[in-house]
């Protein structure tokens, strides 16, 4: 357990959140379909590890995040939620790089994005393919742009607490790619309605 979390109702079981991470390190594990089965054990405990120290790091910042509110001066509250902030930023950054350099250890750069895909319910894939759906017309610059914010987003979205945190990180760098693209001239308004028009 990480040093000065708090521990939560659900964690003074700890078998219960962890039956969760390992249901949902064996789903993403059996999409990388690898034959070797030390090394698929020792792949899905990876995920299965990176999930608990997600939890436990996201139970400190909530715990940290409801002693800051409790001060009664708004610029203490202030101070206290923005620590608690930067640290959490710094923790989660340090465990995002270890548990990369971890499944680096095991698998290739292309096997570790299916399991980044798998943290993220394959939003990115999917994502990128409506958008050359909508725009066919996308030139080869426009189309790596898209993909360089879907992987930023992806990068962000795979230490979320939640399937709603993922989302959000995805809807903000849609944000961020459809602007990009009525820089370069596309109606996007235009393009959704053609997207879902019946042909």
């Amino acid at each position: 357990m990480l040093i000065g979390v708090a521990i939560t109702a659900a964690e003074q079981n700890p078998d219960v959140y962890a039956a969760t991470a390992e249901q949902r390190a064996l789903k993403i594990s059996a999409m990388l379909a690898l034959t070797d089965p030390a090394q698929s054990t020792r792949v899905r405990a990876f995920i299965s590890r990176h999930y608990v120290d997600l939890h436990e790091l996201q139970a400190w910042r909530d715990s940290g995040m409801a002693a800051a509110k409790a001060h009664a001066d708004k610029a203490t509250v202030a101070a206290a939620l923005a620590d608690c902030k930067a640290t959490y930023d710094a923790k989660l950054a340090s465990l995002h790089r270890s548990y990369l350099a971890r499944l680096a250890l095991e698998l290739t750069p292309e096997q570790i994005n299916l399991v980044k895909d798998g943290h993220t319910y394959g939003v990115l894939p999917l994502t990128f393919r409506v958008y050359q759906q909508m725009l066919p017309q996308l030139t080869s610059d426009q189309k790596a742009k898209i993909l360089t914010l879907l992987t930023e987003a992806r990068e962000q979205a795979m230490d979320a607490g939640s399937s709603t945190e993922k989302h959000a990180w995805f809807g903000k760098y849609k944000g961020k790619i459809n602007n990009y693209l009525s820089s370069e001239g596309y109606n996007m308004k235009q393009a959704e309605k053609n997207l879902v028009a019946p042909h």
